[in-house]
């Protein structure tokens, strides 16, 4: 579990959600975006693969059909497509502009699909991420985290990705924890298998934490 967060009022107002599917992410993404509104703030609430126009014709590719329509490094590259787009349309322009940007997966999803579950090597997917992402890294990383069958007994199962297995979706899962033990700065783990005001009351208290404002 990563060290407590002290503020850190200089890093991007990016907040990304990540986790396995049944996390509760964009609930908790949701609820986050209206605390934020109340304290007076703009928020912009996106999602990935999409968030913009173009990057949503990509999702439809990545989301719909069966499990094995795409080679891993071919997914990869196609989601890393939908996420320079998003940048460029959506994310970057909103933080410009002094808005908050929450964000329903992002970067982190892609090395933990597409590297630790699928296999493509991670140090391309780094490499992949530095190029597209560059200084546009989020601020601040919660990693909603369960139980495998937990999660997949709360997920509908319509999409790809929810089809994959419990063998992916354990190391899927251990991909995540290993990103937030690399980067404790940024990464937040939260326990997701937990009632639904609780885990967002531990989300405002690392947002809190970490940015040093009051929710």
């Amino acid at each position: 579990m990563p060290a407590p967060m002290g503020p850190t009022p200089r890093a991007l107002r990016f907040i990304t959600f990540e986790g396995g599917e049944g996390g509760g992410k964009s609930t908790q993404l949701r609820i986050l975006a209206e605390a934020l509104r109340g304290a007076g703030e703009t928020v912009v609430a996106t999602r990935e693969p999409g968030g913009s126009p173009g990057a949503e014709e990509i999702r439809r590719l990545l989301v719909e059909g069966e499990p094995g329509r795409w080679g891993p490094e071919a997914e990869a590259l196609l989601h890393f497509a939908a996420r320079a787009e998003h940048l460029h349309k959506v994310i970057r322009p909103a933080l410009t502009a002094g808005q908050w940007v929450l964000c329903d997966r992002f970067a982190d999803s892609t090395l933990a699909y597409q590297g630790y579950g699928q296999g493509v090597d991670r140090d391309w997917l780094r490499q992949l991420r530095i190029r597209v992402v560059g200084a546009s890294e989020p601020g601040l990383t919660l990693i909603l985290d369960l139980p495998v069958e937990t999660g997949l007994g709360r997920a509908r199962q319509h999409q790809r990705y929810e089809r994959m297995g419990v063998a992916f979706h354990q190391r899927l899962r251990e991909g995540f924890q290993a990103i937030a033990a690399e980067e404790p700065e940024r990464c937040r783990i939260i326990d997701a298998s937990r009632p639904l005001d609780v885990v967002a009351a531990d989300i405002r208290k690392a947002v809190a934490q970490r940015y040093g404002i009051a929710l």
